[in-house]
């Protein structure tokens, strides 16, 4: 769903021609064709620029797809970087490991397959970025997680938290955009977080971790 009006959006699409590349456009084929959601190249530019923003060497994942935003990530982290892929399908994963390996990428990836915030818990270490795209109704327990894993000067950053505008129906009350809601209200309610929200697309929350 992109939330913007469609030219204004085509024409932003436009001006990302300049990042094509075999294996990125050969990712693209494929969302189309499995309708799979993926965050789009208008997106991808923006995770890219702002993990390249705070100079994020350690980047994880809560929920990778088949590596889309973890392409964009990895270009971020450059060759000394990491950067920790999530999904629960191994054929995910799989599609994943082929598609950053082929874009020369996968040497800065760690894939790692099963539920996306254990493995969060279950990791070493603080990041400097903590990307989540996963189940809506695991937002607020993502965001939880996350926090407490971000360095002061790290971002938390999350897909879809404008759920196609249906966070600002009142009479909508489906357990996706509830749990959406909770999500977002949790992060800009916590003040270690400077947090913004980029309409772009189905809405990207940033949150900077400032104490």
């Amino acid at each position: 769903m992109n939330l913007l009006p469609q030219d204004v959006e085509t024409y932003i699409r436009g001006l990302t021609d300049r990042f094509d590349d075999p294996v990125l456009q050969e990712m693209e084929r494929l969302a189309e064709q499995k309708k799979f959601p993926i965050v789009g190249r208008v997106v991808g530019v923006a995770l890219e620029m702002a993990a390249r923003s705070v100079g994020a060497k350690r980047v994880f994942e809560l929920g990778s797809g088949f590596g889309f935003s973890a392409y964009w990530f990895s270009r971020a982290v450059g060759p000394d970087g990491e950067v920790t892929l999530t999904d629960g399908d191994p054929a995910n994963a799989g599609l994943a490991r082929d598609f950053l390996g082929r874009a020369g990428l996968a040497s800065r990836c760690r894939f790692v397959t099963g539920d996306a915030v254990s493995s969060l818990n279950s990791a070493e270490g603080q990041f400097d970025v903590i990307y989540c795209d996963i189940d809506k109704q695991g937002y607020p327990a993502a965001f939880a997680a996350a926090a407490e894993r971000l360095r002061i000067g790290g971002l938390y950053l999350c897909d879809n938290v404008l759920w196609s505008g249906k966070v600002a129906d009142p009479s909508n009350n489906e357990a996706d955009t509830e749990a959406i809601r909770a999500h977002n209200g949790a992060v800009y309610g916590d003040r270690r977080f400077l947090t913004t929200i980029n309409p772009t697309r189905d809405g990207v929350i940033a949150a900077l971790r400032i104490a």
